[in-house]
């Protein structure tokens, strides 16, 4: 007998025997449902043998026959109404469990989102991506095929995907585009360390997401709620469906501040800030200007993260304010590290390690944060280093700067492009998807092993444009992208630490050595950080401009 467990209240099984319904009893559940019809093959009890056992065992039962291949609505809400009424937990069972699963699945699809229902059916190991069109629609059969289509969808309005929009226009304008995204405004997040740290307004890095979409782009403003890629189709909530010739997908990722057990109920207030957050960076640096003494703890997750450097660049941007307020002396500052190096690429290293001895930053290697109490002003951190047996710390603040723990979309994971992880799963070259050949990604959502930034999108947006333009016209692809990343590492006010690489940690500078050595502080990095990459985003990167970008040529072999 396998019993998989969708949640608390309910599992599904295979056809069960009536020696099993004891045993079943035995484990707690309370009442089954059975949605096999009878007679479905040759060694199959009948369902009044089941009912014979279970009345014997003490359980309820009922009896929802389903025809292979065959749910109807009125079959979802039968369920439904079942598991209302019944005791639970409950055992629905039939050939195999996926009608059981289905019924489920449809029954929920008003009580739960599409990325929890795929999910949780998911890792009970049923695939509901058959019926995803019929959650998406409360649970009932969509009288309607397509909505709209176009030649390009693009999922995700942020850098990347409003960057590959206009690189697409700007080669081939004829071009009939969609861009797909919920959200009223666009962020520069790369700003938010700079305003984390006083410079600049976090008002500067927001814009209105309809005055930035490209002209003749179409914006659908709606999430995605599934994708069907062998239909060529993007499901939106509510059931709406947009087909496409070509997908693109670059949604970027999430911010799991549900993962660590009391961070979401005091965030922005004791003590608690973080600048990957545009309402908490002001908080960060109301935080640091007034702090006098006291403990500062900033905090990295694992791997991967949007802007592998930005932990650390609050920590800088922090301890300089305080060395030239003259306070530092009485301020501990702790860096939390769940990684076991300062910064994946070693040439970088002596520098940022220079700037942690100036502001006698303690580095503590393989700390994970766990929870945090914020009125108690204390946080608890899981140590795992290797060969050793994970223990507990507890730590007390006066300041801590979080950085979440950073997953892909829900509806990206529990989806047909996802790898084992969760990500879009791409050729990191060509960034075209390994299964599906008219499905492309970039940015922060997609698993090519490169630094999730907004100066890799930036890279990124031409290879992608060049290579869908390339299908389009019955090429094979002739860009590549070679895992190019930026980040400009703030030290200090004034300077910076730019750091330029791509696959494997190689060095890929942009400027010549004499002018930005990106190994040491700079401060005509510092300049253009602050005052050339805004505009240069905004009216370059977003406008199709491709600035400084030339996508490396694939060698004809």
């Amino acid at each position: 007998m396998e019993i998989k467990t969708i949640n608390a209240e309910i599992s599904v099984a295979p056809q069960i025997t009536p020696d099993e319904v004891q045993k079943l009893a035995d484990q707690g559940f309370r009442a089954l449902i059975c949605n096999r019809p009878d007679g479905e093959a040759a060694d199959q009890p009948n369902f009044s043998e089941i009912e014979a056992a279970a009345k014997k065992a003490g359980l309820e039962i009922r009896n929802l026959p389903i025809v292979s291949g065959k749910v109807s609505d009125q079959d979802a809400a039968d369920f439904g109404a079942a598991m209302q009424e019944l005791p639970r937990p409950i055992l629905a069972y039939c050939r195999t469990g996926t009608r059981s699963a289905t019924l489920w699945s449809l029954s929920q699809a008003n009580r739960m989102s599409v990325a929890d229902i795929l999910a949780a059916t998911k890792a009970a190991g049923y695939d509901m991506g058959g019926v995803v069109r019929r959650i998406a629609n409360g649970g009932k059969t969509p009288t309607d095929r397509a909505d709209a289509s176009y030649d390009i969808v693009i999922v995700g309005g942020g850098a990347a995907g409003l960057a590959v929009a206009a690189s697409l226009k700007s080669r081939k304008s004829s071009l009939d585009i969609a861009v797909i995204d919920p959200a009223d405004i666009h962020y520069y997040q790369p700003g938010w360390t700079m305003v984390g740290g006083g410079i600049f307004e976090a008002s500067d890095t927001a814009k209105t997401m309809g005055s930035l979409i490209p002209r003749g782009v179409t914006w659908i403003k709606s999430a995605v709620a599934a994708f069907e890629p062998k239909d060529d189709s993007v499901i939106l909530d509510g059931c709406r469906v947009v087909k496409y010739k070509r997908l693109i997908v670059a949604p970027g990722l999430k911010l799991a501040w549900d993962r660590v057990e009391g961070l979401e109920a005091t965030l922005g207030k004791n003590g608690v800030t973080s600048n990957y957050r545009y309402d908490l960076a002001p908080y960060t640096w109301n935080l640091v200007k007034n702090m006098k003494e006291g403990r500062a703890i900033f905090t990295q997750p694992p791997m991967p993260i949007k802007c592998a450097g930005a932990p650390q660049k609050a920590m800088y941007l922090s301890g300089d304010h305080w060395t030239r307020a003259g306070v530092l002396k009485d301020i501990s500052i702790d860096f939390m590290n769940a990684g076991g190096v300062l910064f994946g690429v070693k040439d970088y290293v002596p520098a940022l390690e220079g700037y942690v001895q100036k502001y006698g930053a303690n580095l503590n290697f393989f700390h994970n944060l766990k929870a945090i109490d914020g009125e108690a002003r204390k946080a608890w951190f899981t140590v795992a280093k290797p060969d050793t047996t994970p223990t507990e710390v507890e730590v007390e603040f006066d300041m801590i700067h979080v950085v979440p723990p950073q997953i892909a979309p829900d509806f990206i994971r529990v989806s047909p492009l996802a790898d084992a992880a969760g990500w879009v799963d791409v050729d990191q070259a060509t960034l075209r998807h390994k299964t599906y050949d008219n499905i492309w990604s970039l940015g922060d959502v997609m698993n090519a092993p490169n630094a999730k930034t907004a100066a890799a999108a930036r890279m990124q947006a031409p290879v992608v444009a060049q290579n869908v333009v390339d299908d389009i016209n019955g090429r094979s692809a002739t860009a590549q992208y070679n895992g190019y990343g930026s980040c400009p590492l703030t030290v200090e006010r004034g300077k910076i630490v730019l750091a330029e690489f791509g696959y494997g940690g190689a060095l890929l500078p942009s400027f010549p050595k004499l002018l930005i050595d990106g190994t040491k502080p700079s401060r005509l990095a510092w300049w253009l950080k602050e005052s050339f990459l805004p505009p240069f985003y905004w009216k370059g990167m977003l406008k199709g401009r491709e600035w400084m970008v030339k996508p490396e040529k694939i060698s004809a072999s």
